[in-house]
């Protein structure tokens, strides 16, 4: 149970840090609406630096209780949510092109997962 629960954080941290590029990307729009008289821009920044800092935090704790490899190959699931938040927020369109990237990043996370595993036993 501790080891699911390991996991569930580790994975909430990369949700966190996802929100990284959510937040560079409105600053960014900021940038270009209003240049750097718009105050939207800085609070945008801002939220993307403290969202960095939580997730520094965060992931310093949660990185002790793996093996570097597992929690590096999990973190690429960073892209997933990426994807998920450019569809959603952004309107983005998702491409065959996106879901085929997607799912070689899932299947390297799951081969460094169950090898690790594999060695462990």
């Amino acid at each position: 149970m501790e080891k699911i629960k390991n996991y569930i954080f580790l994975h909430l941290c990369v949700l966190l840090f996802s929100f990284t590029s959510v937040f560079s990307k409105m600053a960014s729009a900021q940038l270009t609406d209003g240049g750097f008289r718009n105050p939207k821009l800085y609070v945008f920044a801002f939220l993307m630096l403290a969202d960095c800092f939580f997730y520094a935090i965060c992931w310093q704790k949660i990185i002790k209780k793996f093996d570097l490899n597992i929690g590096y190959a999990n973190r690429s699931v960073y892209l997933f949510w990426s994807q998920i938040w450019a569809v959603v927020i952004f309107g983005e369109s998702l491409t065959m092109k996106n879901i085929i990237g997607l799912l070689i990043v899932f299947a390297g996370v799951v081969v460094v997962s169950v090898s690790a595993q594999e060695r462990k036993d």
